[in-house]
């Protein structure tokens, strides 16, 4: 009986062993292969800047398990793109096994030179095609990128130690080294045209006593920890404009991360900021959009200056990890400025100052993370790494005509270090604001909602109808709550909303008038 069970069990494993080396017996591959996409677009990339990388997934639908004798680039070893198959990295690839009813991924990745492109210009359409050959039939899958040139500014690197420059500051007539990784634009460098786009690494920083002038419809790119630095004495002019012909160019500025893949669209903190430091004065930034840094502007310094230290028009601000705007005891105006999305506050005015919105927008609907701070937080004071407190007057924070609103409540916070030495002077005239208190939280004197001092015709907690803040679309419909909420004397100083449609008569409050949607 023994005896039989041996011989049983050893033709079981027989014909099991007879059975698996037939399903590892691959047929010369036919045209059985199926895709799951016909092209594969790599987007759009900078010259020299690496793609994302991409995906095509190759199916075997046959009973049969199959071997692909040739799988190619078009151009093989001089093509621009790279592949890999089955784990290996290469252009051309011979005898590719794949089981029945089985599928396999093969990546794609792509860095390009413009400069050695035939008849390229700023924009040049890379093509190739991935062959699937047995010399007898053959399948392709078209390859398709769009290669845009840039000009590219960035520190030098010691090619010895591979220590990238960093800079140093004069401050108050001291030079001060510091850790930032960049470098002073050359006298050559300080205008931004609309010829090509600007990849930015590290910090461009305009020199003391210089100005760099960023021309309308000029793009600017960062890479990851990368932005603009205006140091003592100089000044960012940013100069975009509205333009009622939607078939021109839009000239509006565009700063933003050098990912230009649409997954990279809308992610914040993929740049550092544009720093506005001690010292740096009369920056103006009109019609601009600043999206996806860790704080899109931080301004420092200078609260008490003639002309204020930054004057922002017609400019949107989104997806800051951050802050949207992060102001140091500094001074700033706002006209037609939206906010939204950001990871801490839209908007924050820190340690005193003097700031002044009138008709925009201020909101935050994150919901990336949880979010601990409000759209508008003002403070009068600083606290370092020991506990001790810093106080500077708030010399004035005034919001005009605006709506201050989000997904959590309340939107405002006040928070104020009482001295008699220091001042905290606030007020918000005919905005729509989200405060809703309950439980009686915020029950100190910055928040008698009835003190004609601090807040004049004011709407509370009604639905702004924004059509789409999620993703950043911020006019308001025919049912909000900030319909002819606006002073008209606020509204004749600015007289047209941020798409320049007229608000001098009923003026709605924030930086749109409203529309039907």
């Amino acid at each position: 009986m023994k005896s039989f069970l041996y011989t049983f069990s050893a033709l079981v494993l027989v014909l099991l062993a007879s059975s698996c080396r037939k399903d590892l017996e691959f047929d010369n591959y036919t045209d059985r292969l199926e895709f799951s996409k016909d092209t594969v677009y790599l987007d759009t990339v900078f010259t020299n800047i690496g793609s994302s990388t991409y995906n095509l997934k190759v199916y075997n639908r046959s009973d049969n398990a199959i071997t692909i004798p040739s799988i190619r680039l078009g151009l093989g070893q001089d093509s621009e793109y790279r592949l890999n198959v089955d784990g290996i990295a290469g252009r051309e690839f011979e005898n590719v096994e794949m089981l029945a009813k089985d599928s396999m991924f093969i990546f794609i990745e792509t860095t390009i030179d413009i400069n050695n492109l035939p008849n390229s210009n700023n924009e040049f359409l890379y093509t190739d095609v991935i062959e699937f050959n047995t010399g007898i039939t053959s399948q392709k899958v078209d390859l398709v990128t769009l290669v845009k040139d840039a000009v590219f500014i960035y520190p030098d690197r010691d090619n010895t130690t591979g220590v990238i420059e960093t800079l140093s500051l004069n401050i108050g007539g001291e030079t001060v080294e510091t850790d930032i990784q960049g470098r002073y634009l050359l006298p050559e460098e300080l205008v931004f045209t609309n010829e090509k786009p600007y990849v930015i690494y590290g910090y461009a920083a305009v020199p003391n006593n210089e100005t760099l002038l960023v021309e309308a419809g000029a793009r600017i790119h960062f890479h990851a920890d990368s932005g603009i630095l205006v140091a003592e004495g100089a000044s960012l002019r940013v100069q975009g404009y509205f333009s009622e012909d939607a078939e021109l160019m839009e000239n509006e500025v565009i700063f933003e991360g050098d990912r230009l893949e649409p997954l990279f669209s809308d992610v914040p903190g993929q740049w550092g900021t544009i720093w506005l430091f001690e010292g740096s004065v009369n920056n103006e930034i009109h019609h601009a959009t600043i999206k996806n840094g860790s704080v899109a502007i931080l301004s420092d310094g200078n609260p008490n200056e003639v002309n204020e230290k930054l004057k922002l028009t017609n400019t949107q601000i989104y997806n800051s990890s951050n802050y949207g705007i992060l102001g140091r005891n500094t001074s700033i105006t706002g006209e037609n400025v939206v906010i939204n999305y950001s990871g801490l506050s839209s908007f924050a005015g820190t340690l005193g100052g003097k700031y002044r919105f009138t008709h925009s927008t201020i909101a935050n609907y994150w919901n990336n993370s949880f979010r601990q701070f409000p759209s508008v937080l003002l403070n009068n004071f600083q606290e370092d790494g020991n506990g001790t407190l810093y106080l500077a007057d708030l010399t004035e924070a005034s919001f005009n005509n605006c709506i201050i609103y989000g997904n959590d409540n309340p939107e405002i916070i006040l928070d104020e270090v009482v001295d008699s030495a220091v001042v905290f002077n606030f007020r918000f005239n005919h905005c729509l604001i989200r405060f809703d208190d309950p439980t009686n939280a915020f029950d100190g004197p910055n928040y008698d909602f009835g003190d004609t001092n601090h807040y004049i015709g004011n709407q509370y907690n009604d639905d702004p109808v924004f059509r789409d803040p999620y993703n950043n679309d911020m006019i308001i419909g025919d049912n909000s709550g900030a319909i002819n909420l606006g002073d008209s004397d606020f509204a004749n100083e600015v007289p047209n909303d941020i798409l320049n449609v007229s608000r001098t008569v009923a003026p709605d409050a924030g930086a749109y008038q409203h529309t039907s949607f």
